[in-house]
């Protein structure tokens, strides 16, 4: 008689995967823990890529709460999410961080409704009372009065394609300390690329890199967020680019850091015209790049 083969018992979350002070419950709502407390390899994953990304942030609050002037000590610290999805990032940042804190307030900005009800049921049940959830595209919240006119912390976790760009014009806009943003998607260069590519081959032979429509997309992506970078630099931020390690796609990983200095580079921007100009997307000036006519250096 054969013997039984015995069920695999489904693995207990180890203790260092989760972070001291981290809410059991919340983990469970975002279905990051089963009801019986239970971490799958999958869900293990999730909850260590979102840790590595919160390491990031976490320094960013620190640095404004300690920079942070007696005059504005009552104001607390905000930061808006933009591109929130089901929040996981917005929630942990509070249960984590804001939780611990009298004043302070995140914005998680998202256009999917069922996904906005849900963040706010969610926030409601776990009485995060500084939590909003706005049904907004990433464009229109600049303009929102359900948002104050600064806000200190800007991320944006995979926006897809140009919603990194207006995630990047809303932190301007609201003069915001620091943005962090994942980009994803990118495709409106690339679209420009394409519409070019003939007379670009014609015109010189570095139109090879992006003959081949593969080529195209990554070489599309790679520019954007390079001008991406310099356009931060010539509007008076310092830029760090890094990489998310354990993420799972190789072109969403890329980790831009944008700290506001006040000095804005017009070296960085004369080499953001010239590169749009070696591509042909001097169009990009009148949409996405509309450099400062003040920049000093």
């Amino acid at each position: 008689m054969k013997n039984k083969a015995k069920a695999t018992p489904t693995a207990a979350p180890a203790l260092s995967d989760i972070r001291p002070g981290q809410s059991i419950e919340l983990l469970k709502e975002l279905h990051i823990l089963t009801r019986d407390g239970k971490l799958n390899q999958d869900s293990r994953r999730k909850l260590k890529q979102v840790y590595h990304l919160y390491q990031f942030i976490e320094k960013l609050l620190l640095e404004v709460q300690a920079d942070r002037s007696p005059q504005r000590s009552a104001e607390g610290i905000t930061l808006a999410d933009h591109g929130a999805g089901k929040s996981y990032l917005g929630f942990i940042i509070y249960d984590l961080f804001f939780k611990a804190l009298p004043v302070g307030h995140i914005y998680g900005i998202e256009t999917r409704l069922e996904l906005v009800k849900r963040s706010q049921e969610l926030a409601a049940r776990l009485e995060f009372k500084r939590m909003s959830f706005l049904n907004l595209s990433v464009a229109d919240a600049a303009s929102s009065d359900q948002i104050g006119d600064n806000i200190d912390i800007v991320t944006a976790l995979h926006a897809c394609d140009t919603a990194t760009d207006d995630a990047i014009a809303f932190g301007l806009a609201k003069h915001a300390r620091f943005m962090v943003l994942v980009p994803c998607c990118q495709a409106e260069v690339a679209r420009a690329l394409n519409q070019s590519k003939a007379l670009s081959l014609s015109r010189t032979p570095l139109a090879e890199l992006w003959r081949h429509p593969l080529h195209t997309r990554e070489l599309g992506s790679q520019i954007t967020n390079v001008l991406r970078c310099l356009y931060l630099e010539a509007c008076g931020y310092q830029v760090t680019v890094t990489e998310l390690v354990g993420w799972e796609h190789s072109l969403k990983n890329e980790l831009i850091i944008a700290r506001q200095t006040g000095h804005r580079k017009r070296a960085a921007a004369d080499r953001l015209r010239a590169i749009l100009e070696e591509f042909g997307l001097t169009s990009l000036l009148e949409t996405r790049f509309r450099l400062p006519t003040d920049a000093t250096t």
